[in-house]
């Protein structure tokens, strides 16, 4: 048997090296062999090694070029997989000049000659300076076997992610950073690893709850379910299935979850969709439940498959993959965002992210610049490895900061468990609205670019309330702290931190709104309680006009009280002016302190 037919006989079982030698010694045998050098460039294809592919179709073109113009479908898409768009399409528009091609290679260079237009028309919107650079998580992370769909909590150091152990058994691994260097991955420990596959997950921003997809377990409802796994202090507990709203006897699979734990985000196949494959989202219920699934709607979903959507912590911005949106080729991943009129239209996130292969899962950190996704690249350690990259500026998601801190009874020191709120200080509208856990921790999410009243809520007691003003530089920082809430009871007392006016000015800015509403709110709520509001100054200029202004915004908050349905004979206004410093007035952020609004129970 000569080298030649040897060669297509290994290829037949899909053992390519040893065909690639085959035919090696074929073209070395005979070096105008046009099969034997299309061949090489047909198998270093199917091998995505698109560089030798391309060598050697040219080869065979220089040898016999209208023998070789039949082979331009494959050496085109060998050619964009190099990122080489313009001489792909050269190459199809040659091929499609060929008579009487039958209609499925018609159909083939069709579909191939629109993704390269549209390659060729992105090239003007893409940064020409960013640089694509994925960096391998290295041997503490990755394996000889394949590890994929990357998730971590909003703090960035864990990496919970997917192995395929053995080859057919998928079990979630995790990994911490220490001092910047990946540790050694480690089984995840608890209850939820088992004989079956569990795969495709998702964790949330605190780092508490993990919900994943488990397919064939004995209590499904469908071919792949999705299930809850709760961190204790003795590992990941047993799966619970999230039941017959999120589940059914079709496909649910790829899970995100928003920050504030609210809304579930997954793909499905169920009836009912527009296409293949699904993205729909559910949103918790005060009753701990979640609700009937509601599909994002044809901006997203189209008549192909959408899937993988992940939620970023700004819970704004969405990544997803998709083949009906126009792309590279098969799957490619997209970005929209969450506006009031609904999901924008999805951007192409570019070449070289996405290629004419499949693009899988996509996860953003809360910086907004480093992304991590699963890929079979040259130095991978075996099948999938983990990567992580430098995402391109024009496709970031808004940085995000965070509050995480714990509630407590100021009298007590016990945990406290409460209603947390952050509220955009320009419209009044809630951002995002959670329960503390059991032990009263909480973590809440901080998107730059805006201002926040944060307030923290319990019945029986004075609210909290703090402002974080990032609409214009944001410090590169994270907040941790520990709020005590005081029972409402004679003389309990709070700072009004979200009640603003103008530098010597006494009338309300309208960001008080929201701080004078929780007001109302504590007073109708408590209509036997009666509350005296002070205005206080810092130490600058004469103490008789810091008396008077201090006064008049005292007045100017009960004044907005009483408009608002409250009492005046509830209410007492007293302006104290400087007399009442609770810092040093020996620098700006202790005078900053000193201006302030209180509110204190006087009977």
């Amino acid at each position: 048997m000569n080298y030649y037919q040897r060669a297509m006989n290994l290829a037949m079982d899909d053992q390519f090296n040893q065909a690639i030698s085959e035919l090696e010694k074929a073209v070395k045998e005979e070096p105008r062999f046009v099969d034997a050098w299309l061949s090489l460039a047909g198998i270093h294809g199917e091998l995505k090694q698109y560089s030798k592919a391309c060598e050697y179709y040219e080869k065979a073109k220089s040898i016999d070029s209208l023998y070789s113009l039949e082979y331009n479908l494959p050496y085109s898409i060998n050619l964009a997989g190099l990122g080489r768009f313009q001489d792909a399409l050269k190459t199809i528009n040659e091929f499609l000049t060929i008579p009487n091609l039958n209609e499925s290679s018609l159909m083939a260079a069709a579909y191939r000659k629109k993704t390269y237009e549209f390659a060729i028309a992105m090239e003007d919107s893409l940064d020409r300076d960013y640089a694509f650079n994925p960096v391998n998580l290295g041997d503490s992370v990755n394996s000889e076997f394949s590890e994929y769909y990357p998730t971590l909590p909003i703090e960035g150091d864990q990496l919970i992610f997917t192995r395929r152990v053995n080859n057919f058994n998928e079990d979630f691994y995790i990994t911490e950073r220490i001092n910047g260097t990946w540790s050694k991955s480690r089984s995840l420990p608890g209850e939820i690893n088992s004989n079956m596959n569990e795969g495709a997950q998702t964790i949330s921003q605190d780092g508490e709850w993990l919900i994943f997809t488990g397919c064939n377990f004995p209590d499904g409802y469908g071919s792949c379910d999705l299930y809850i796994s709760y961190k204790t202090k003795d590992g990941w507990s047993t799966p619970v299935n999230l039941g017959p709203e999120i589940n059914t006897r079709f496909w649910e699979s790829a899970p995100s979850l928003s920050p504030d734990k609210q809304e579930l985000y997954f793909a499905s196949n169920r009836p009912g969709g527009y296409g293949g494959t699904d993205i729909y989202v559910s949103r918790l219920q005060p009753n701990g439940k979640w609700s009937a699934p509601v599909n994002l709607g044809p901006v997203i979903n189209t008549s192909g498959n959408e899937s993988c959507p992940f939620i970023h912590a700004d819970n704004t911005t969405l990544y997803f993959t998709s083949d009906g949106h126009m792309g590279y080729g098969n799957n490619d991943l997209f970005k929209s965002s969450k506006t009031k009129q609904g999901w924008s239209k999805p951007k192409n996130l570019g070449y070289p992210i996405n290629t004419i292969e499949d693009e899988g899962s996509l996860v953003v950190a809360a910086n907004g610049v480093t992304a991590y996704f699963a890929s079979d690249r040259g130095d991978s350690r075996g099948g999938l490895d983990l990567y992580s990259f430098e995402l391109r500026p024009d496709i970031r998601p808004i940085k995000t900061l965070w509050v995480k801190g714990k509630v407590i009874d100021k009298e007590t020191g016990k945990s406290l468990p409460s209603a947390v709120e952050l509220t955009d200080l320009a419209t009044g509208e809630a951002v995002s609205r959670i329960q503390t856990d059991l032990e009263s921790n909480f973590l809440i999410t901080l998107p730059v670019g805006k201002d926040y009243a944060f307030s923290v809520n319990r019945k029986g007691y004075l609210f909290y309330s703090e402002n974080f003003m990032l609409s214009q530089n944001a410090p590169d920082s994270v907040y941790y702290i520990e709020i005590a809430l005081q029972p409402i009871s004679v003389n309990a007392t709070i700072v009004l931190n979200n009640v603003f006016f103008d530098l010597n000015k006494y009338d309300l800015k309208p960001e008080s709104a929201v701080e004078l509403d929780n007001i109302v709110k504590l007073l109708k709520e408590n209509p036997d309680i009666k509350v005296m509001i002070s205005g206080h100054t810092d130490s600058t200029g004469r103490e008789e006009d810091n008396k008077l202004l201090s006064a008049r915004r005292a007045q100017a908050v009960v004044n907005y009280l009483v408009q608002n349905g409250i009492d005046a004979r509830r209410l007492k206004s007293e302006g104290f002016g400087s007399s009442q410093p609770i810092a040093p007035n020996t620098t700006e952020e202790g005078r900053a302190r000193n201006r302030r609004t209180e509110l204190k129970v006087i009977e």
